[in-house]
């Protein structure tokens, strides 16, 4: 960025100068070509009246008027040709041309009272034809203006076709720019020193930044940042604030996942070593006392191995979308297939369950993770209820979505409780929970099956009196 700041300051100090020096230089060479041109021309219209007037056209013997030509020729160090009306040339100041005829556009158009002026640059002389022309009477302009007729123009005699050299405007004019090039040197160089300090001046606040960025990332910190120099400045850092806090939030979850995960895993375990240690002890224990401890060691190997089966599925949400396996499914009969399943399990409860569909619906999920979800729902439904309670699944849809609600009279959420249910290894009746066998990631599980679907979960509940969870998920899947 600093080179880019530098080299951007850099050109736009030294273009406008660059443009400036060929700008002046042209119109300096405009305006002495113009000045040029307007002085020798009111110098040639005199001398082409003083050839008039001594009938040079005629008779060129005239030693004043030859003397005027070659001084006017060794003044502008050019050359001046005098061509009469025939087109054959009476005067040539370079002695080469005299007595020949020369038939040129200019020539001609200057015979008919056009004067013609170029100027060429490239070999550094100006050529200008000027007429030497005979002015009609004054009586005959008048007769003819009072018989309504247009007044005859000046008949012209002859021409005086002229070059004027512009050396000394070349010669002045790579002066000029030999001194303005020195000037726009001394500018480039200023310009750099400025370019080079303002660019390290702008880039400061950037490098702090990055060196503050890089305190975080080793580890010496990890409080939030302040670079308020710029907004620019102050946007990245409110970013890189948001991002870092939510990076807290992510590390302090993992360990507290790392945590929990250990005490759930080394609770069975240390169950387990208490009941044989028990066991071991008593060397004559009876054959009940036996199976009972078994029973209760068999009971806590079959938590551990809920425990971990609950955490490979975790992982398997965890993982992209491109694994989701999408099928169109009837989600009427995936429902009642889910029911039928854990009615047993309600019976033993005496938890009623009903089914309640608004209408068909078929939708594109992945079948398995939608079967996991619903499982937990309502098996959570029936396990955190009251005896003789009732569990209630009713199925709407809209053109875009199809929603299942969970009802039940159960215990209910406490509200305060709201935020925290969906996170791994969260309990709210943490007694009950253990009582009925529960990991305390099934929820976990739900959220993330249903936020691959590109779907929401909500739950509304009251304490004592029962809960409901909303699902609702896209009836078409969008990857």
């Amino acid at each position: 960025m600093k080179v880019y700041i530098f080299l951007l300051m850099l050109v736009m100090g030294i273009l406008p100068s660059f443009i400036m020096r060929v700008g002046i230089l042209q119109s300096y060479e405009e305006r002495a070509v113009n000045l040029r041109i307007s002085d020798t021309q009111t110098q040639f219209k005199i001398i082409a009246n003083h050839l008039l007037n001594n009938n040079y056209l005629q008779d060129t013997s005239n030693e004043a008027i030859n003397a005027e030509l070659e001084q006017m020729s060794n003044l502008y160090d050019g050359r001046v040709i005098i061509i009469n009306s025939n087109f054959r040339i009476v005067k040539d100041t370079y002695s080469i041309s005299e007595g020949k005829t020369i038939i040129s556009e200019e020539v001609i158009r200057c015979f008919k009272g056009d004067s013609t002026t170029r100027y060429d640059k490239e070999n550094g002389y100006i050529e200008m034809t000027i007429p030497i022309e005979a002015p009609s009477s004054g009586k005959n302009q008048a007769a003819q203006a009072d018989a309504g007729k247009k007044p005859e123009q000046s008949q012209v005699l002859g021409v005086m076709l002229a070059s004027v050299s512009t050396d000394s405007i070349a010669t002045t004019m790579e002066i000029l720019n030999r001194k303005a090039l020195i000037i726009e040197i001394v500018m480039i160089i200023c310009i750099f020193g400025v370019a080079v300090g303002f660019s390290s001046i702008l880039v400061k606040p950037f490098n702090r930044v990055t060196l503050a960025i890089s305190e975080v990332k080793d580890g010496f910190t990890d409080e939030p940042i302040s670079v308020p120099d710029y907004i620019e400045t102050e946007h990245i850092i409110d970013a890189f604030n948001q991002l870092l806090t939510q990076m807290k939030v992510i590390d302090d979850s993992r360990q507290e996942f790392v945590s929990n995960v250990s005490h759930e895993l080394k609770t069975p375990l240390t169950s387990m070593k208490v009941l044989a240690d028990s066991l071991m002890q008593q060397e004559d224990a009876p054959l009940e006392l036996y199976q009972e401890f078994m029973q209760d060691i068999a009971n806590e190997i079959e938590r551990e191995n809920k425990i971990i089966n609950d955490l490979l599925s975790l992982v398997k949400m965890d993982k992209t979308a491109a694994q989701m396996n999408i099928t169109a499914v009837d989600i009427n009969e995936l429902i009642e297939s889910v029911l039928k399943r854990l009615r047993p399990i309600a019976r033993l409860r005496d938890v009623e369950v009903t089914f309640e569909s608004i209408r068909p619906v078929t939708a594109e999920i992945d079948e398995v993770k939608i079967t996991q979800v619903l499982t937990n729902l309502v098996e959570n439904a029936i396990k955190y209820n009251k005896e003789h309670g009732w569990v209630k699944v009713l199925l709407d849809a809209d053109h875009q979505f199809f929603t299942v609600e969970i009802s039940d009279s159960g215990i209910g959420i406490p509200e305060a409780d709201y935020d925290h249910i969906f996170e791994r290894f969260y309990r709210v009746d943490k007694s009950h929970s253990r009582e009925i066998g529960g990991t305390g990631l099934g929820l976990a599980i739900t959220r993330n099956a249903v936020l691959l679907h590109r779907g929401s979960v909500k739950v509304l509940s009251q304490e004592g009196e029962g809960t409901s969870f909303i699902v609702k998920i896209p009836l078409t899947y969008v990857r």
